[in-house]
């Protein structure tokens, strides 16, 4: 659990790395992954994000953050979400994904429900 990649791949195909922060968050996400891969069911909230249960709670480490195009937060300990704007609240940021604009994401991630699929890469 040395990396701090993952992988994610969306429903249809693409797919994407990400670079972790490191913080007690991230630790506990790489352990889940190590047990297997996640898949969150993720919905389009305010046409800037998607967001999505996890299913297991991690550890919070929130801080007020601006997010921008690839950040993946941690919302409330167990909401995954995926920024392709801009917010700021009171998060945790997990980390953010490699090279990949704000166009690539709205293409991947598209309109509506989408399920990601995460793994350690």
């Amino acid at each position: 659990m040395e990396s701090n990649t993952i992988r994610l791949t969306i429903e249809g195909g693409r797919t994407f790395t990400a670079t972790l922060v490191d913080n007690s968050s991230t630790q506990a996400l790489k352990e889940q992954l190590a047990k297997g891969n996640i898949t969150v069911e993720m919905e389009d909230y305010a046409n800037m994000e998607k967001v999505g249960s996890l299913g297991i709670r991690l550890p919070r480490n929130d801080r007020q953050t601006t997010t921008g195009p690839g950040d993946i937060i941690l919302y409330q300990g167990h909401n995954l979400v995926i920024y392709y704007d801009t917010n700021s609240w009171s998060f945790t940021r997990l980390g953010k994904i490699d090279n990949a604009s704000q166009a690539d994401l709205k293409a991947a991630l598209g309109k509506g429900d989408v399920k990601v699929t995460l793994s350690l890469e």
